[in-house]
């Protein structure tokens, strides 16, 4: 999971060379929820990250949200996604607004290199839209709205599930997991509220398929060892019927059928 926030060497670039490199222009709004995105951003992609959130979010694609509380959460704290060209880009475009700035806490970062409206597949690489959005709705969302569940502080059922698929608690990333852990993060950056949000990412996806295209399982079993609902069932029960009881049923595709979403200039 990559920081919620930007860097700090914004801080040390003069604002002339920032803006020269990419400026957040447009935006798109999901159930009150913001997507910006820089010049550099083609719409495709920003409506796909668009797409992708309103799926998962109305995964019965009705029109209406499916869990309000969820929404309640994220809008009450400005949750938002930033999307950028990459990397260097999200470095030094500044910020649309104050608002932002001041929210930033409950950003979440999107590099378009890494957005593919055309789906995941072993020679272009993973639709990192389904990660990087997710991450935002169960770090700003879930875990707020049901700390008991979702919660990413120890003792939550999210949690405890996690140490056992870590095969114990760790506060900080081991120098060496068991060798019987199956969710193996190295990570040392990511704390332990970032593991979390990280394991419901990895097991949320796998059990709805996203993880088990050809190919894949071998690209992430340094990390993540459970590819597919089958394993996730059999080796994970209790995350397995945790996860079970949301009502993301669906991985999204990037086709959202409940509205209309557009793209606007940002004020």
């Amino acid at each position: 999971m990559r920081k919620l926030y930007k860097f700090a060497f914004l801080l040390i670039l003069a604002p002339s060379i920032a803006s020269a490199w990419g400026v957040y222009i447009k935006q798109v709004d999901v159930f009150g929820i913001s997507i910006i995105a820089t010049d550099s951003v083609a719409d495709k992609k920003l409506l796909h990250a668009a797409n992708v959130m309103a799926a998962y979010l109305d995964n019965n694609q009705d029109g209406k949200a499916d869990d309000t509380s969820v929404i309640d959460a994220m809008v009450s704290r400005h949750a938002y996604l930033f999307m950028s060209g990459g990397e260097f880009e999200q470095l030094v475009a500044p910020w649309p607004s104050e608002d932002f700035r001041e929210a930033e806490e409950f950003g979440q970062n999107l590099f378009a290199d890494e957005t593919r409206p055309y789906g995941s597949n072993i020679e272009y690489g993973f639709d990192a839209t389904l990660e990087e959005v997710l991450h935002l709705i169960s770090h700003v969302g879930y875990a707020n709205v049901y700390p008991k569940q979702f919660g990413e502080q120890a003792g939550s059922e999210l949690t405890s599930a996690m140490d056992s698929a870590r095969g114990g608690r760790f506060m900080q990333v081991p120098k060496h997991y068991p060798e019987n852990a199956w969710y193996t993060y190295d990570d040392d950056s990511c704390n332990y509220n970032c593991m979390a949000t990280e394991y419901f990412y990895w097991a949320l996806t796998s059990l709805l398929g996203a993880q088990s295209y050809i190919g894949r399982e071998d690209e992430i079993k340094h990390e993540w060892r459970l590819s597919s609902a089958s394993k996730l069932k059999s080796t994970d029960k209790p995350i397995y019927q945790l996860l079970s009881t949301l009502p993301i049923k669906t991985i999204p595709t990037g086709k959202y059928a409940g509205s209309l979403l557009t793209i606007k200039s940002i004020d």
